[in-house]
């Protein structure tokens, strides 16, 4: 049998808030996450187009989602998809629905003038720890320790 691939790769901005719920697994992360895309109209122009995708995160993708992640945040994800079906008794058939599981998230800048660490700390007031904020910058080779 010749390998298979499931592999999701999202650049998008977050459509509402996060639903975080706490299982006996551990955290869970509900959101979606909008993607646009600009195609020919017909008649010269150009028209938008707006693709939602739902998102479901575990662990520790859950628990930055659920520290960092606000409404209209631009992410970055890879995932891969999962369907899941059950039967609709109302209406007398089978549904579907399908998720992309993060497995990777990258927080991006949203591109306004203030830095991840100025905006960490409006949000947080006297709360805020110094040393729990997203960083602006790469981390070099030289940084890492080992």
């Amino acid at each position: 049998m010749a390998k298979c691939v499931n592999k999701v790769i999202l650049l998008g901005n977050v459509g509402k808030s996060p639903e975080i719920r706490n299982t006996r697994s551990g955290i869970v992360a509900e959101l979606s996450l909008a993607t646009n895309e600009r195609r020919p109209d017909g008649h010269g122009g150009w028209q938008d187009h707006t693709e939602w995708h739902s998102l479901v995160a575990f662990g520790r993708a859950a628990e930055i989602i659920s520290e960092y992640v606000r409404i209209g945040n631009p992410l970055f994800i890879e995932g891969k998809l999962r369907t899941k079906s059950w039967d609709d008794t109302n209406a007398g058939v089978k549904r579907y629905w399908t998720r992309v599981v993060v497995l990777n998230i990258v927080l991006l800048s949203s591109g306004d003038r203030h830095s991840s660490r100025e905006k960490y700390q409006e949000e947080m007031g006297d709360a805020a720890s110094p040393y729990a904020y997203i960083p602006d910058t790469q981390i070099t080779a030289d940084e890492i320790p080992f």
